[in-house]
């Protein structure tokens, strides 16, 4: 069995999307949702589809070892992010070397980079007069949307689309096909060797 934690800043479709994929998986689960925010959404959609959750701030999550020793007590071999706005410390990239994935709503290495997330990446794609864009699911690294990409997808941006036209060809995308790179992702991994002798991040400046 391969476990998966889901780190999440907002309402959560696309968390909603893999537990929902894995809910009848033998192979693989969803084992705990956490977020940054108390007022997440994705908090309540995880606790409807019964998955444990945990709420963080910033000192806990770059200060301290408290979402490590949940992460290797829960045996997670894989993190997914999702909409997860916060840089990942190195405690957790040392840890869990090249188990941690993410999904950006544009073709990267394009409108990627700190601050480029959500709506504003496809105000951006809009505004740069793009006629294509699309989602790339890939590792993290130490930097902002800079890891090693497993997977684009690719859809028009239609000559009067806004953002909110261009961010729903985007979500169809997202959802139909996060869950499964995820899944065929964790298929190619061996099991998990844990460092738990990892110290935490400096504080943020």
């Amino acid at each position: 069995m391969s476990n998966i934690a889901i780190f999440a800043s907002g309402s959560g479709t696309n968390a909603e999307q893999i537990i929902r994929f894995f809910s009848d998986d033998t192979s693989h689960a969803v084992k705990i949702v956490l977020s940054n925010r108390t007022d997440a959404y994705v908090l309540d959609r995880a606790r409807i589809l019964s998955v444990p959750t945990m709420v963080f701030d910033r000192n806990t999550f770059y200060n301290s070892h408290h979402v490590l020793d949940l992460l290797i007590n829960l045996e997670i071999d894989l993190i997914v992010l999702a909409g997860f706005l916060w840089l990942v410390p190195d405690y957790l990239l040392i840890t869990f070397p090249q188990r941690i994935v993410n999904i950006h709503p544009a073709l990267l290495p394009d409108f990627g980079g700190k601050g480029m997330y959500g709506m504003r990446v496809h105000e951006a794609v809009i505004q740069d007069d793009r006629k294509k864009s699309g989602i790339t699911i890939h590792l993290i690294d130490e930097e902002y949307d800079r890891g090693k990409i497993l997977f684009q997808a690719e859809c028009p941006v239609l000559p009067h689309d806004t953002p909110e036209d261009l961010a729903h060809r985007i979500h169809q995308l997202e959802h139909k096909y996060y869950p499964e790179i995820i899944r065929n992702y964790l298929e190619k991994l061996a099991p998990l060797a844990y460092n738990a002798q990892i110290q935490p991040d400096k504080p943020l400046q």
